[in-house]
């Protein structure tokens, strides 16, 4: 299965990101393989930095040494999703400013649930950063449900037990760009979560 066959923006309604940096996850996988989904923010402005762009992407490079950190032997996005773990945006168009509008998070994040649909034996869910965990908190509340991220700064609730439709749900710090490398203090904290999650997985 190809996400990108399954998911798709048809009307680009959005107004505060850049198009031209639309991307949905091409990678050709078994959907029931996956175990972990990790959601960061959104895609970055140069398509070779991508998760599953060729070569040794940036996205890739701060993903992988996130897992690292955590003690997992990896060195690639391929090592990740042959241990089931997929990795997405929850906004499928690059950033054009700091943020993210509240209006653009809500309309992607209903790609972002028909991408999550697509894998059956979801067992822990990652957000890493402000922008996914409320991309989730938006797929809940479109279905009635109640949020499944309280509100608050992830410093307060990453050491909740938070779950989603079976899944364990982990609100982290985003991994996926340059300040990655920067930010130790997040860093650590991130591989403190990641440790949980894989501890989940084993």
């Amino acid at each position: 299965m190809r996400v990108s066959q399954c998911v798709a923006c048809r009307a680009f309604p959005c107004r505060d990101v850049n198009h031209g940096c639309y991307v949905v996850p091409g990678v050709n996988l078994n959907p029931d393989a996956i175990s972990m989904v990790m959601v960061s923010e959104a895609a970055p402005a140069d398509a070779g930095d991508y998760y599953y762009a060729k070569g040794a992407p940036l996205f890739q490079q701060t993903t992988v040494q996130a897992f690292r950190d955590a003690g997992a032997d990896v060195s690639s996005v391929k090592d990740l999703l042959s241990r089931g773990v997929y990795l997405t945006t929850a906004v499928k168009c690059g950033k054009t400013g700091y943020g993210i509008r509240t209006d653009t998070i809500r309309e992607c994040s209903l790609l972002l649930e028909r991408e999550l649909l697509l894998f059956p034996k979801i067992r822990v869910l990652m957000l890493m950063g402000d922008v996914a965990i409320k991309a989730l908190n938006c797929i809940a509340r479109r279905a009635g449900e109640p949020r499944a991220i309280p509100a608050g700064s992830t410093y307060k609730i990453r050491a909740g037990k938070y779950f989603f439709r079976g899944a364990r749900v982990f609100p982290s710090y985003l991994q996926a760009g340059p300040s990655f490398f920067i930010e130790k203090s997040k860093r650590r904290m991130i591989a403190e979560d990641l440790t949980a999650a894989l501890a989940l997985l084993a």
